[in-house]
């Protein structure tokens, strides 16, 4: 019976650490999508930083990623950068492998 339980718990440990790895992962793209974003805008150091930080907020509306790929699209469209919401995709898979890449190696 141990055998058993010493799984589940080293299942539940696995599937804590996968969720907490995805979190930072998605807080550190969500980053430095912001920062790409506000370059674009020719936001000050103050104002990208600012900016970032709303990026990362707003990734907590709902669930998955459309509302930060909404919050970037619209916000750069309003800055008058021609844009699509296929630009704006790619960067974001750009910069979630880029964060994958940073956090592995501060590990």
């Amino acid at each position: 019976m141990t055998d058993f339980s010493d799984r589940q718990k080293g299942e539940e440990a696995k599937f804590a650490f996968d969720e907490e790895n995805a979190f930072k992962i998605a807080a550190r793209r969500n980053r430095l999508l912001g920062q790409w974003a506000a370059e674009k805008m020719n936001l000050t150091a103050e104002e990208t930083d600012a900016y970032s930080k709303a990026v990362m907020q707003a990734d907590f509306e709902e669930a998955g990623d459309e509302d930060v790929i909404r919050k970037l699209h619209g916000d750069l469209i309003a800055a008058g950068i021609e844009i699509d919401e296929t630009g704006v995709r790619a960067a974001l898979a750009q910069y979630t492998i880029e964060a994958r890449r940073q956090l592995m190696s501060e590990s």
